[in-house]
């Protein structure tokens, strides 16, 4: 197999919002609209030239389905580009370019588009149990923005006092 070479252009993002401010009506699909947009613009290729699209995205609840082809689809790639949206948690944009570029080196693409999108304003409360009723007793509500994005799935504690805590045990 021949060697492959990938190439990182003209990284561009989108403005951060404070918690409730500006953009707290702007799906993250449209927020990565803009950033693969304008990164496909500056880096002077066309969109058609874009052979896959991967974008990180945490709190995907609802989203609507593949939150990456959405973006991908609105910033004007051809809707022929399969687009995937990743789950790493903190590194969903990192593993979204580490995709791309495995694409790429794989030879299964010439050019991709790769980041990260998230608007936390839009992510919705949850009711557990909710489909099917509550027979007896009180139902609760669930912030998806702590349960899908910041709270650890495992002991329930935020994911930043586990970094804290490793920071202090291999430090």
């Amino acid at each position: 197999m021949p060697s492959r070479s990938v190439v990182i252009a003209d990284p561009v993002r989108t403005a951060i919002g404070a918690f409730g401010g500006a953009l707290k009506d702007v799906p993250a699909p449209d927020l990565g609209a803009v950033a693969i947009r304008a990164a496909v613009e500056r880096a002077g290729v066309r969109p058609d030239e874009i052979e896959t699209a991967a974008m990180g995205n945490v709190v995907q609840a609802g989203a609507k389905m593949n939150p990456a082809r959405q973006a991908a689809v609105k910033a004007g790639l051809p809707v022929t580009v399969p687009a995937m949206t990743v789950n790493r948690v903190c590194g969903s944009g990192a593993q979204a370019i580490v995709s791309a570029a495995q694409e790429i080196l794989l030879g299964n693409a010439n050019a991709a588009v790769a980041g990260g999108m998230e608007n936390m304003d839009q992510a919705p409360y949850l009711v557990q149990r909710g489909r099917w009723g509550y027979r007896l007793g009180d139902g609760q509500l669930y912030d998806s923005v702590l349960r899908d994005g910041l709270n650890d799935a495992f002991s329930g504690e935020h994911s930043g006092w586990h970094t804290e805590d490793l920071v202090e045990k291999y430090q």
